[in-house]
């Protein structure tokens, strides 16, 4: 049997686009399904409501439309960063393949490592406005009442350098937030 991959698994992207994809398609289909049999209809009241059914389908498929179009331009995570990553999963929490929206913008995170001393990501779109994205993930954390310490890095090698700073967390030195942080990420994610 297959593995469904959940929000913050490696792979998640490129599996939820597919997802999204087929549903998206099975909506058109019904869509184009439902008009084509519009056309084999005589009696007035039966066309109408068909055309009513078709008009209604779009709705939904427009939610689920919107944002796939958006998560489109967003590639997948490399494999060399997860492979680079894959010795610190047993030492603290490690997200892939986020993609954060906020009111101004969508943040591609590709690894989010939460630790006591901060919420560390990586996101390689140059184009983003770092401060910004880093400004709502802490403004985020203050709300749900965690530390606003979240850092943004766009540079893999920077990223790295720091996930290898990282120092195993003791059971003395765990404020027992790390659940509720990767709570909120999968819950700010598509």
């Amino acid at each position: 049997m297959k593995h469904k991959r959940q929000k913050g698994e490696f792979g998640y992207r490129m599996a939820h686009r597919r997802r999204q994809i087929a549903v998206v398609g099975f909506f058109l289909a019904a869509i184009a399904a439902l008009l084509i049999w519009r056309q084999f209809i005589t009696w007035d009241g039966l066309r109408n409501l068909v055309t009513i059914s078709a008009i209604l389908l779009v709705l939904p498929m427009a939610n689920l439309a919107s944002p796939l179009v958006a998560a489109l331009k967003i590639g997948e995570t490399s494999s060399s960063v997860h492979a680079a990553c894959l010795p610190y999963e047993g030492k603290f929490p490690i997200l892939y393949d986020l993609i954060i929206t906020s009111a101004e913008q969508i943040v591609p995170i590709d690894v989010a490592v939460v630790h006591p001393s901060g919420v560390y990501c990586y996101c390689p779109n140059q184009k983003l406005d770092g401060k910004k994205a880093e400004h709502f993930l802490n403004e985020m954390l203050v709300k749900w009442k965690l530390d606003g310490n979240a850092k943004l890095m766009k540079e893999e090698k920077s990223f790295l350098w720091r996930l290898s700073q990282l120092k195993e967390v003791s059971e003395a030195e765990d404020d027992g937030s790390a659940p509720h942080v990767v709570k909120l990420l999968k819950s700010l994610s598509m």
